[in-house]
């Protein structure tokens, strides 16, 4: 039976609604925050104050992607989902090195150890200290999701490691996987490999790819049966255009709206208005969304993107 994984427990994937499929909700002080200052999403009640304009604007989860030891925090993230009444699922997994210091353990590790590290946060609940050391304290809340990432054009070794433990995750427990692509590179890479551990391509999601946005990449790229996330949307410059709406509308014309999903990504306080930035998470629910029907995509169109894609995207299948 398939059901989706929230930190507050499973629920049917119809019970998902409007979701934001990639965010960053909470980012406690870690090395990450040591080297991006603006990453530091730490504040429980501003998350309750953005959350709660995101759900009187129609939303109803998200998915959070700070993985293992690079900020993460899954007892804020369960209780700003039960002041909010907003879904939210929480990864396991390991970013890019470059949040992490030098020999951290996720560099150092097997596959094979990296996976059990990963089932565990699955199956038996996700460390409250967020692997800090030394003690392991296992919550209640349990991890939705597989997230890992790969840098620029190329996995180099660690990354093609990683990308083998997210797969045996994912055979024994049937987590959906989640991955970074880095400024949308390598995504026929990630999905290759995957594919190579036995992971069917309609179990991974990869993010950012519309940071590369040439139509026929995206196509080669959804012919393979993937789903793709989309964040780029607030981010081009005016002279730019809007490079990812006219990916949405083109990928839909061709056939693969049925794959397409959104995010804002918006892992710096600068983007939070709760935090005094802009232009907030609410933003593909009123302007995006208003700009995506203005160009032609249907009601129904968007509740594909927003309700029915995440709902399969994420869900946990035997």
């Amino acid at each position: 039976m398939s059901f989706i994984r929230t930190v507050l427990g499973d629920i049917s994937p119809d019970n998902l609604g409007v979701c934001y499929a990639h965010e960053h909700i909470i980012i406690d002080p870690s090395y990450t925050t040591q080297l991006f200052p603006d990453f530091l999403l730490d504040d429980v009640q501003l998350a309750i104050q953005e959350l709660r304009q995101f759900h009187t604007d129609g939303g109803r989860a998200m998915v959070d992607s700070m993985p293992c030891d690079s900020g993460r925090n899954v007892l804020k993230l369960a209780e700003i989902s039960r002041e909010t009444c907003v879904h939210i699922l929480c990864p396991t997994g390991y970013h890019l090195k470059k949040y992490y210091p030098t020999g951290s353990w996720g560099t150092r590790l097997s596959a094979t150890e990296l996976a059990k590290v990963f089932i565990a946060d699955i199956e038996d609940g996700i460390d409250r200290h967020d692997y800090g050391g030394p003690i392991c304290e296992r919550t209640q809340h349990k991890a939705g999701l597989i997230k890992i990432a790969s840098g620029l054009n190329r996995l180099d070794d660690h990354e093609l490691r990683l990308f083998e433990a997210a797969a045996i995750t994912h055979l024994q427990t049937g987590a959906p996987i989640l991955t970074h692509t880095e400024k949308g590179t390598a995504a026929l890479e990630q999905i290759d490999v995957l594919g190579r551990h036995g992971v069917k391509p309609d179990r991974v999601v990869l993010s950012h790819t519309d940071r590369k946005p040439d139509p026929a990449y995206h196509k080669e790229i959804l012919s393979t049966g993937v789903f793709v996330e989309y964040d780029a949307h607030f981010r081009w410059k005016d002279c730019d255009g809007n490079p990812t709406l006219d990916l949405v509308l083109s990928m839909a014309e061709a056939g693969h709206i049925d794959q397409i999903m959104l995010g804002m990504d918006a892992a710096r306080r600068s983007y939070w208005k709760a935090y005094g930035g802009s232009p907030g998470l609410s933003y593909l629910l009123t302007e995006f969304s208003s700009n995506l029907r203005e160009a032609g995509l249907s009601g129904h169109d968007l509740n594909r993107i927003f309700i029915e894609n995440p709902a399969r995207a994420y869900q946990f299948q035997a």
